[in-house]
């Protein structure tokens, strides 16, 4: 089972955020106030989802934009990640994603809405004159970030239609409720550096979660959404990928590609 991809129209809704100045996903803070005291009204549902995903818009003091709710009474078991715990995940990423400094998810939050506690994501409207495919298995350096970012956060579930492409050069991704589990189950269609060396620029961005894990604020709020032993786990994948300063290859037990891909 599979967190949806946002590629597809929301079941009702304009696809429009309310009136009011547009918060874009590059100014942060911003963002995050919006997502975290904003008044959310839900426009209708994203229906290939798994697990419960809304389609909501979102306004506070002036600011205005649309979002993904996913409440955390609309998850799925899953038979390999404890229940209710996907919200957070997403959350956890958000946060890893902060700590590299790439910007590769859309600001995230944790908070209480219309059907309880769950994850409410900005709203990135990918390019649709953009190939997905082609750009999934390019050299796009954008999508070579995203590879790295997927290999600390254990990406179990890295499909094409996650990608967003907003059309300015960066490369959004979403859906990361199925991360961080303590076992290697990296899974995804970026493999295509597989073994080879990884940028200065990566090794830069694993230095600061490395730092931001040893004793900074990016354990301490890791400590908080994961467990103790996918907390180290992702320590200890932080120092193989520092130590052997290469992309990681496939697991050797366990499927290499989620399906379906798309």
């Amino acid at each position: 089972m599979t967190q949806s991809s946002r590629d597809r129209a929301p079941a009702g809704g304009t696809g429009r955020a309310t009136p009011g100045r547009p918060v874009s996903p590059r100014d942060v803070a911003a963002a995050e106030r919006l997502l975290s005291a904003g008044r959310l009204g839900v426009e209708g549902r994203l229906v290939q989802a798994s697990n419960a995903t809304l389609y909501c818009s979102i306004e506070h003091d002036g600011g205005a934009a649309n979002c993904v709710y996913k409440p955390v009474a609309g998850e799925r078991p899953l038979w390999d990640f404890p229940d209710g715990t996907l919200a957070e995940r997403e959350v956890a990423a958000y946060e890893v994603s902060k700590t590299m400094g790439w910007g590769t998810v859309p600001p995230t939050v944790h908070r209480d809405g219309p059907y309880g506690p769950g994850m409410v994501q900005l709203w990135v409207e990918p390019d649709p004159d953009i190939d997905l495919v082609a750009l999934s298995r390019s050299d796009d350096e954008a999508v070579r970030r995203m590879a790295v970012f997927d290999a600390v956060i254990n990406n179990a579930d890295r499909k094409i239609g996650h990608l967003l492409p907003p059309g300015d050069g960066h490369v959004y991704g979403c859906d990361h409720g199925v991360c961080f589990s303590a076992e290697y189950k990296l899974r995804t269609v970026l493999w295509q550096w597989r073994g080879k060396p990884l940028t200065p620029e990566a090794l830069e961005a694993l230095d600061r979660v490395a730092a931001g894990l040893r004793g900074g604020a990016l354990g301490t709020r890791l400590a908080e959404l994961l467990t103790p032993d996918e907390v180290e786990a992702t320590r200890r994948r932080v120092e193989l990928m520092l130590k052997h300063r290469i992309h990681p290859y496939p697991p050797e037990d366990w499927p290499a590609i989620p399906w379906p891909p798309l």
